[in-house]
């Protein structure tokens, strides 16, 4: 069988947190155990983690290349031994077994997603025959530790708590999973399974993915199968969508222009939907000049990494059992993104105010988390609200503020535009209604970089009035011979207009 991540990207330790992989140069029966019973147990609410047995690491932690590897002849003598060691487990576990081939080695990996039934406890040492002292394991930082006292406590609070996204589902049968959207995961996380998905039956794939629990005899899918792999994963979980209004003079300015737009779909394809729209109706940079200076300043009215890591954040920490979208408001002044429920109460109301770091263990949707961060879209747990000011910092745009309520109903991120996009709201918004009708007339006829390229024109020439195709050639960084090719298929967009003849034409908004 293959594994659902490619085995290079653990050992890169890239995606997943290093936390979560341990390399193991032989086999080890009761420390790869007691790894095995912290990953299951899950304390953190990580996802589980990956143990690579056939790895020697560096004292960075870092994998030795080539691998050490297993004999052939010894591993299906450790797989044997595992059916009984899984026996040992209270409550009954079992891990993901895969062979993996590395550097022309053989290679044991162990997936040990968290378990249903936590909290797991294993012998203390797992290879002794007849009974002995079971504990519970945790993980601290890259140790397994027995769980004591409020640990302990906290561990078994914990039991009754299953993420909305592990939970089975009966709604969702398999005719609901979409094998594009699936084999498309497969191929941008670079799984060997991709090559799987037209020779097995669809429920073995899902299987192996761990995304079915229950009694063999009746297997139901999980709901995070829907949330990633369905086309109209609405019909399982209402208004999973985002919706987003733009008012270009300010909701209270004029509060009857308004567009309005909704998207539905996936979690990835929300994601990809939301941000292109971002991206091409609203997203612009602007160039100045500086005098005394050769170079122009450039900056962005909202750094698209940070308005991203807030997208993917909303509809990964959002409750999909709740009937309310993600809804996403542009005003002049700024972008508010508001998501329902708020942080949970572990989070103090001082962490959330002042807007640097929320550290939550209680993760609605931590398997959800596992696929976004196998993506790139997000860059690991609570790391998103740091992500978000260093981005908006790095643009020189003022820090994003965070508001909930004390019954924690809902949470709002407001991102404010950068300052030099302008402090009057009617000229804001006359920029952004002028952007609005630019992106109608180069959509579906321009590239996402000559777009771009044309937006810092436009916001140019907001200020300077014209420009010739030297000039351009030298704000955009390019040769002149692209920035003509550009500008002259501005003219025919009736983006702009061309004044005089030959060298001495010069370019004008329309």
């Amino acid at each position: 069988m293959s594994m659902p991540i490619d085995v290079e990207t653990l050992l890169n330790r890239q995606r997943i947190e290093s936390e979560r992989i341990e390399f193991k140069r032989g086999w080890n029966p009761t420390g790869i155990y007691r790894t095995i019973c912290a990953f299951a147990n899950d304390f953190e609410n990580l996802g589980g983690g990956y143990i690579l047995v056939g790895v020697e690491q560096d004292e960075r932690g870092v994998a030795k290349r080539p691998v050490v590897g297993i004999e052939d002849g010894d591993i299906d003598g450790i797989l044997k031994d595992m059916v009984a060691y899984n026996n040992k487990f209270d409550p009954f576990y079992q891990p993901r077994t895969f062979v993996e081939s590395i550097d022309g080695k053989k290679v044991l990996a162990i997936w040990t997603p968290s378990g249903a039934y936590r909290p797991y406890a294993v012998p203390t040492d797992i290879t002794v025959k007849g009974k002995c002292e079971k504990a519970y394991y945790i993980r601290s930082g890259t140790s397994s530790v027995v769980a004591k006292g409020e640990s302990l406590d906290q561990l078994r609070d914990m039991a009754n708590r299953t993420p909305f996204d592990e939970r089975p589902n009966p709604s969702i049968g398999l005719t609901d999973i979409s094998m594009v959207l699936l084999r498309d995961y497969l191929a941008k996380v670079n799984s060997k399974l991709e090559q799987d998905l037209f020779k097995q039956p669809l429920k073995q794939i899902l299987e192996q993915m761990d995304l079915m629990c229950g009694p063999t005899e009746n297997r139901m899918l999980k709901n995070v199968a829907a949330m990633m792999f369905c086309e109209n994963p609405e019909k399982f979980f209402k208004y999973m969508q985002v919706d987003v209004v733009v008012f270009p003079e300010g909701r209270i300015r004029n509060p009857q222009r308004f567009t309005e737009k909704t998207f539905k779909g996936s979690v990835p394809q929300l994601i990809k939907q939301t941000m292109d729209y971002l991206r091409t109706n609203i997203l612009f940079e602007t160039v100045q000049k500086v005098a005394g200076r050769a170079e122009a300043k450039r900056f962005w009215n909202y750094p698209y990494e940070a308005l991203e890591e807030a997208v993917v954040n909303s509809l990964y920490h959002r409750d999909y059992s709740l009937y309310e979208p993600v809804e996403i408001s542009i005003e002049p002044d700024g972008i508010d993104i508001l998501n329902c429920p708020g942080p949970d109460h572990s989070i103090p109301m001082s962490a959330i105010e002042k807007g640097d770091y929320l550290k939550s263990r209680r993760y609605r949707n931590r398997r959800l988390g596992d696929f976004l961060k196998e993506l790139e879209l997000t860059e690991g747990r609570s790391t998103g609200v740091p992500t978000i000011q260093e981005k908006l910092a790095n643009n020189g745009s003022p820090r994003a503020t965070f508001e909930t309520t004390e019954d924690r109903l809902s949470i709002l991120i407001h991102i404010p535009v950068h300052e030099g996009c302008g402090d009057v709201v009617e000229m804001n918004g006359n920029k952004m209604a002028k952007k609005y009708e630019m992106s109608n007339k180069m959509s579906n006829k321009m590239s996402n970089k000559d777009q771009d390229r044309l937006k810092a024109l436009v916001d140019y020439l907001d200020t300077n009035g014209f420009i010739a195709k030297s000039e351009a050639a030298k704000i955009l960084g390019v040769e002149d011979k692209t920035a003509q090719r550009l500008l002259v298929k501005a003219v025919k967009l009736g983006v702009l207009v061309s004044e005089g003849y030959r060298k001495s034409t010069v370019y004008k908004l329309k």
